[in-house]
C-alpha cells in the first residue's frame, strides 16, 4: 500500500482533476490519496475568515459566492450531463459556510480560521472522489477529522498519536475499493471540532497516515521535476537533487524550502518509509527520493529563499546587557502571538529576530514589546539560506543588495537582504 499526496496546483481545475485521476489509475496498487484544496482556494478562504472576523460580512459572503461558483464550474466541466449528488453536497458545504458568517464570530480568530479554511479540502476531495468513481477506479471518501485527532491548538493542531493510531486503521480498509481518498491539513479534537495542522500541512497528513498504516512509500506530486537546488521560478539554472538523506531534507525544510512541510520527515524516519517527490506534469519521470543514507554525499549549493520577512531589533531601555531573562521574556511574547522566528542574532545590547510577516496582531505585539524595550524593525526583507555555499554562489546572490544580517557556519551561510 502506498500514499499519494496531491497539492492544490495538481487539482486547480477540471484538467488538473482529470490528470490527477490518470496518475492514480496508472498505479494498480492499493492507494491512500491525500488531497489539498484546489488552486488558491485556501488563500481565498483565509480572506473570507479575515473579513468575517473583522466584521466585513458582505465581503466574506462575496468571497464564498465566488468559491462556490468556481467549484461548481469545475464539476460542470467534468460531468457535462450533471452529477446531482455531488452538486448538492458542494452547495450544502458552501451554504453552511454562508450560514456561519451570518452569525457573529467567537473571540478566537484561530478557531474561526480552522472552521472556515478547512472547507477547501472537503470540497476538493469530494470532487476528485466523484471523478475517480466515474472513470471506474472505485474510491472510498474519508473524512480525515474523524480519524486524525489533535489537541485544540487551533491552526497548529498537535497529533494525538495514541488515539490516531487506534482510529486510522478502521478508516483505511480496502474491501470493495482500491483507493481511499481523504483530506490533507485537517484533524479534529475529541469534541469533533475541526483543527488544521499548519499551513501546507497536507504533506504532514500523508506522513502521519503512512506511519500509522505502515505504508510502502509516500509520493508527493508537485509541479516541479523533484526537489530542486533552488526555486525554478526565481533562478535561471536549477538542478534536480536525485537522492537526499532524511537529515538533509529536514535541514532544507527547517530553513524554509517549500517543497515539503517541515513536520513531514519525522513520522517517515521512525518507520524508514521513503519519500518520493515527483512531477504531476511529467509523471513518468523519476523525481527525487528521500531515504536513509548511511554514507556521506556530495551536494551542490542549495538556495532557499523566504520572502516577506521582518527584522525586529530590541534593546533594553536602561542600557543594560541583553541577558537570559530578557531573552526569555521576548520569546514568551513571540510565543503568545505565535510568531515564526527564522533567524536570531545577539550582541551586547541588541537582540534581533527575523520573522515571517504575520497575518494579524503584529502591531499589538510591537506595542507589547515596546513596554519593556526599545524596538526597531525593518519590513519587506528576504531571508536567503545557501547550503554548501561557494564564494561564487554568495557573490552572485548578494551583489548589489543591502545585507542587514549575515551568519556563517561551515556548510551554511544566511543573509537577510533588501
Amino acid at each position: 500500500m502506498k500514499v499519494f499526496k496531491f497539492g492544490g496546483a495538481s487539482v486547480k481545475d477540471a484538467a488538473g482533476v482529470i490528470n490527477t485521476g490518470n496518475i492514480i489509475c496508472a498505479d494498480s496498487d492499493q492507494l491512500i490519496v491525500v488531497v489539498s484544496a484546489m488552486g488558491k482556494t485556501t488563500d481565498a478562504l483565509v480572506a473570507v475568515t479575515k473579513n468575517y472576523f473583522d466584521g466585513r460580512v458582505e465581503e466574506a459572503l462575496l468571497g464564498i459566492g465566488r468559491l462556490k461558483e468556481h467549484h461548481l464550474e469545475i464539476v460542470h466541466k467534468l460531468f457535462p450531463t450533471g452529477n446531482e449528488k455531488l452538486e448538492r453536497s458542494l452547495v450544502e458545504e458552501f451554504d453552511a459556510l454562508t450560514k456561519r458568517v451570518n452569525i457573529p464570530p467567537s473571540l478566537n480568530y484561530d478557531f474561526e480560521y480552522d472552521q472556515i479554511v478547512s472547507t477547501g479540502e472537503m470540497v476538493s476531495t469530494e470532487i476528485l472522489a466523484a471523478w475517480l468513481n466515474y472513470i471506474g477506479r472505485i474510491t472510498k471518501w474519508i473524512d480525515a477529522g474523524h480519524y486524525i485527532r489533535t489537541n485544540d491548538t487551533w491552526r497548529e493542531g498537535e497529533i494525538d498519536w495514541d488515539l490516531t493510531r487506534k482510529l486510522l486503521p478502521n478508516a483505511f480498509q480496502f474491501k470493495e475499493n482500491s483507493v481511499c481518498l481523504t483530506q490533507g491539513f485537517i484533524g479534529a479534537t475529541t469534541f469533533n471540532l475541526t483543527t488544521t495542522l499548519g499551513r501546507e500541512g497536507s504533506d504532514y497528513t500523508a506522513a502521519v497516515i503512512a506511519n500509522v498504516m505502515n505504508a510502502e512509500s509516500v509520493t508527493i506530486w508537485k509541479d516541479v521535476p523533484g526537489i530542486m537546488n533552488a526555486d525554478p521560478h526565481k533562478y535561471v539554472k536549477t538542478y534536480k537533487l536525485e537522492k537526499l538523506s532524511y537529515r538533509e531534507a529536514v535541514e532544507m525544510t527547517y530553513y524554509g524550502a517549500k517543497v515539503i512541510h517541515p513536520k513531514t520527515m519525522r513520522p517517515l524516519v521512525e518507520k524508514q518509509i521513503p519519500l518520493y517527490v515527483k512531477s504531476f506534469v511529467h509523471p513518468e519521470e523519476e523525481g527525487s527520493k528521500i531515504c536513509h543514507i548511511d554514507h556521506p554525499m556530495e551536494y551542490i549549493p542549495v538556495f532557499i529563499n523566504k520572502e516577506d520577512q521582518i527584522l525586529i531589533t530590541v534593546s533594553p531601555k536602561d542600557f543594560s546587557f541583553i541577558a537570559e531573562e530578557s531573552i526569555a521574556n521576548i520569546y514568551r511574547l513571540f510565543s503568545k502571538f505565535r510568531m515564526k522566528v527564522n533567524l536570531v542574532q545577539q550582541s551586547a545590547m541588541n537582540f534581533s529576530l527575523a520573522i515571517d510577516r504575520p497575518e494579524r496582531d503584529f502591531e499589538q505585539m510591537i506595542r507589547d514589546l515596546s513596554e519593556h524595550f526599545v524596538v526597531h524593525y525593518n519590513d519587506g526583507l528576504e531571508l536567503l539560506t545557501i547550503r554548501y555555499f561557494t564564494p561564487e554562489a554568495v557573490e552572485e546572490c548578494t551583489k548589489g543588495r543591502s545585507i542587514y544580517v549575515e551568519q556563517r557556519t561551515r556548510k551554511i551561510v544566511r543573509f537577510l537582504l533588501k
